[in-house]
């Protein structure tokens, strides 16, 4: 029986392959024979009946992917065609190469995020499979089959840029908690454009905006405990840079993801993430970041002999400048960001060795170097520094650092910073004095009162 609704993914595959329904019907026939299944021979009516919906027995699913991964010069599974279920379909973090069935697989992360607003209805990719899905986007080339270019004008890809910047900016001072909606959304918008059209003079500013957009959607559900969804954003953010032809914005994008396995406590795949990263990254300040951020996941290790070897090398990269015309997605990592994940390292690698410079005096650093404009970052690098305080016995610093991290606190809404908090708490334990007990009360009431702090 056909769905009804059809199956556009091996409708737009089929129609890539350039060959007639009868021809891949005899491929099929030809390929299933050599593997044994001679009772399978599909004709021309069959090939459209599964285009119109109806799902085929295995192992046709595999035997189809096979025939049109050989005519289309690329490798398809059968969940690329639209032959698995649709939750694993989308619960899955890979994207078909593809402009238009690309879309609809964001169209649909989109409409489960934004319609069944739940946390828990996709599934976290980690392991071989988050790793191997990054590779895989990293180094793939879509293309595109709409003739109609009907989607996006000069206009509109202006009111794009402009809605994404602001976006952009606003996250970085009030955190992602009251936007992420707005970002989805938008994002929605954008992925039923691309499916109406991509006139082939605005693609690379279409699509560069557009991983603009996924990342910070992928980076505000991640600040809001929906770290599956920030996957799945992230992963178009991916897909989005290679279909502009900026590679390196797709490199930055997957030490977005690496970030986050380091949060989850997965460190392992977050070095598979930037070994990845690092084959791929060509420009100076994107192989800072990488290391920077290599740097820090060998920390949380406690590997302190290659959390120095990737942090100095980080620290040369910055030392020759960013260069010319930095983009505005690669601008935020200067040495203030730097100087953020060598305090964490060091917080983390207290203990390992004498003659160590305290996570607190890295965490002066990255205070003294922010830029406007960075509240919530602003605001982290306080509440790490007055935990690492805590951490050297300088208790009465501690607490009034603290004090001020909370007083910003409060005009920032992110999940991450009030997860710091909890680590803030831990780090304060210790000492039972007044001002103590009001970081401690003040801190509780601050998690309490803000949501986005649930886990997914």
């Amino acid at each position: 029986m056909a769905s009804g609704s059809g199956n556009p993914h091996l409708a737009l595959w089929a129609a890539a392959t350039g060959l007639s329904h009868g021809e891949i019907a005899r491929r099929i026939a030809a390929a299933a024979k050599a593997k044994g299944h001679r009772q399978i021979s599909p004709d021309t009516t069959r090939i459209r009946r599964w285009i119109d919906g109806e799902k085929p027995r295995p192992p046709v699913p595999v035997l189809l992917a096979e025939v049109l991964s050989g005519a289309v010069g690329q490798t398809l599974t059968p969940g690329d065609l639209g032959l698995t279920d649709p939750g694993p379909v989308l619960d899955s973090i890979q994207l078909p190469l593809l402009t238009e069935a690309a879309a609809q697989t964001l169209a649909g992360w989109t409409q489960m995020d934004l319609v069944l607003n739940r946390r828990d209805t996709l599934k976290l990719a980690v392991g071989a499979p988050l790793i191997l899905a990054a590779e895989r986007m990293l180094g793939g080339t879509a293309r595109a089959l709409s003739s109609d270019r009907k989607g996006f004008d000069a206009d509109t890809v202006d009111a794009l840029e402009e809605i994404t910047a602001f976006f952009t900016k606003a996250d970085a001072s009030k955190g992602g908690g009251l936007y992420r909606s707005a970002i989805v959304a938008q994002l929605a918008e954008v992925s039923r454009r691309i499916q109406d059209g991509v006139p082939a003079s605005l693609r690379s500013r279409v699509f560069a905006t557009t991983a603009d957009l996924a990342a910070l959607a992928g980076w505000v559900s991640h600040d809001c405990g929906r770290y599956a969804n920030a996957q799945r954003y992230w992963s178009y953010g991916v897909y989005a840079a290679g279909e502009a032809r900026r590679h390196d914005r797709g490199v930055e994008i997957v030490t977005r993801m690496s970030h986050q396995m380091i949060y989850l406590g997965r460190p392992q795949d977050a070095l598979g993430l930037l070994s990845v990263a690092a084959a791929k990254a060509k420009a100076p300040l994107v192989r800072a970041l990488v290391a920077s951020q290599t740097g820090r996941v060998h920390a949380a290790l406690g590997d302190e002999r290659q959390a120095d070897r990737y942090l100095g090398e980080a620290d040369k990269l910055l030392a020759d400048g960013p260069g010319d015309n930095v983009p505005e997605w690669i601008a935020y990592f200067d040495a203030a960001e730097h100087a953020g994940a060598r305090a964490v390292s060091a917080r983390d690698l207290a203990g390992h060795g004498p003659g160590r410079r305290s996570a607190s005096v890295h965490f002066d650093d990255a205070l003294a170097l922010r830029k406007p404009g960075f509240d919530r970052v602003r605001v982290m690098d306080r509440i790490g520094l007055a935990a690492a305080l805590f951490d050297e016995g300088d208790a009465e610093r501690g607490a009034t650092v603290a004090m001020q991290a909370l007083d910003e606190a409060v005009r920032v809404d992110s999940g991450l910073v009030t997860s710091r908090f909890n680590t803030l708490l831990d780090a304060a334990r210790p000492y039972d004095t007044a001002v103590v007990d009001e970081v401690h009360t003040r801190a509780k009431d601050l998690v309490a009162a803000r949501p986005t702090t649930i886990a997914a």
